[in-house]
């Protein structure tokens, strides 16, 4: 089975060439043969991908956006349905490939399969995540506590700077006044 992207290679859109990179180098990263069929320079490939898109997953338009991604004949999805594969960890399913050796999903299905899958949560297991949980519901509160005497002390020393302020208002006010006294003082001497 080949894995089919069919890609813009001259597309004037940069969020089209970015997600077509992103879906060819996941292909990559994850080495499944894919093969990138072009769909601006070859009529051919683009009639064949604006035929072979299900109806109810072209947009409103009618002319589907590359990439869009193929299992040989059968229609996988664009790129927003693949993000939504990758970001779920279900990228072979959305192939329709069989996970590698190794890998999770291939264990998992394995094990469901020869009835070896655990449907139940171990006991010791469950225990564990129980008390972690609570761990962290008790460190919550100290969290909120020092989250609240941080804007408590910040509140406090505002208003210190604020009273500092008119503390300093009150000053030049009253050095005002004593110069203005003393202006007096001097002239009623003098007279």
């Amino acid at each position: 089975m080949v894995i089919k992207v069919f890609l813009a290679s001259s597309s004037g859109s940069t969020a089209i060439k970015k997600k077509q990179q992103d879906v060819v180098g996941f292909l990559e990263a994850l080495k499944i043969d894919y093969a990138q069929l072009d769909i601006a320079s070859n009529e051919d490939n683009r009639m064949w991908m604006r035929e072979n898109v299900p109806g109810e997953k072209k947009p409103t338009n009618g002319i589907p956006l590359p990439p869009q991604i193929f299992n040989e004949e059968m229609y996988c999805g664009d790129y927003d349905t693949f993000f939504e594969a990758k970001e779920d960890n279900s990228v072979y399913e959305f192939l329709g490939l069989t996970p590698p050796p190794g890998s999770k999903k291939k264990e998992l299905v394995e094990a469901e399969q020869n009835g070896d899958a655990h449907t139940e949560d171990d006991p010791g297991k469950k225990a564990e995540t129980d008390a972690q949980e609570e761990n962290v519901e008790e460190e919550e509160p100290a969290e909120e506590d020092e989250e609240s005497r941080n804007v408590a002390e910040e509140e406090e020393q505002e208003e210190g700077e604020e009273d500092r302020a008119k503390d300093g208002l009150v000053s030049e006010e009253e050095e005002e006044l004593r110069e203005l006294e003393e202006e007096e003082e001097q002239a009623s001497e003098e007279d």
